[in-house]
């Protein structure tokens, strides 16, 4: 998988990538990321990216030269483009499945209060949101997307299975809690179930504990897969 990641702040992904399971994936070739800086693409002296909005408001806009400059100088045939933008569709664990599947793409990160539209219209296949909140730039979502993006990249985390078992996954629930040595700590023992080997049992109990905090902590998701869940 090929990550260009449109910013004017290229050097706020210095680190986040450089480590771990990202790194090792980059050290592999399983992915490889490229910073670009929309600055570059500016046509005056002092590499002006943004302007005044009209219509008045608050906040600067981003011009559509330089950014529209800057994404057709990555894209090709094979290319998606994505704007980060708390407008857009809320990503998920199906939505990172599906962008998995390409092979590029061009994450771009707004900043200050909005791009211009017709840079949207013209350029952009899709606008993808990390949540209900706004942030002060694309990047923290960009670097969220490729985590979430790369970890159903085949090989990219240690066990295939991983990825299909944690939480959001199948039925959409939470993962059931999880527990390693010692089996006794500071009082509180391992649940006895996960230590007498009985597979079946194993799984029908941590079921029932991932259901068990569902409901608690989100039952809109119980609301939502009702039918698969059998509830």
């Amino acid at each position: 998988m090929k990550y260009d990641i449109l910013s004017l702040f290229p050097e706020y992904f210095i680190g986040p990538f450089d480590v771990s399971i990202l790194k090792r994936a980059r050290q592999k070739e399983l992915i490889d990321i490229e910073l670009v800086n929309i600055r570059d693409f500016a046509n005056d002296k002092h590499q002006t990216v943004d302007d005044r909005p009209y219509g008045g408001g608050p906040g600067m806009v981003l011009k559509p030269g330089p950014l529209t400059e800057a994404i057709r100088s990555k894209r090709t045939k094979e290319s998606r483009v994505i704007m980060l933008s708390p407008q857009g569709k809320v990503l998920n664990a199906a939505k990172c499945r599906e962008l998995a599947k390409e092979s590029h793409l061009i994450l771009v990160c707004g900043h200050y209060e909005a791009v211009d539209e017709r840079v949207i219209e013209s350029e952009i296949d899709e606008e993808i949101s990390i949540g209900d909140y706004v942030l002060t730039s694309g990047a923290p979502a960009a670097i969220v997307l490729i985590d979430a993006v790369s970890r159903f990249i085949p090989h990219v985390i240690g066990h295939e299975e991983a990825a299909s078992q944690d939480s959001f996954e199948g039925d959409k629930t939470f993962d059931a809690p999880h527990y390693t040595r010692p089996e006794e700590f500071e009082g509180k023992r391992v649940p006895e179930v996960l230590t007498n080997g009985n597979h079946a049992e194993i799984e029908k109990w941590r079921r029932a504990k991932g259901l068990l905090k569902t409901k608690r902590v989100r039952p809109d998701l119980i609301r939502a897969n009702e039918d698969n869940l059998g509830v």
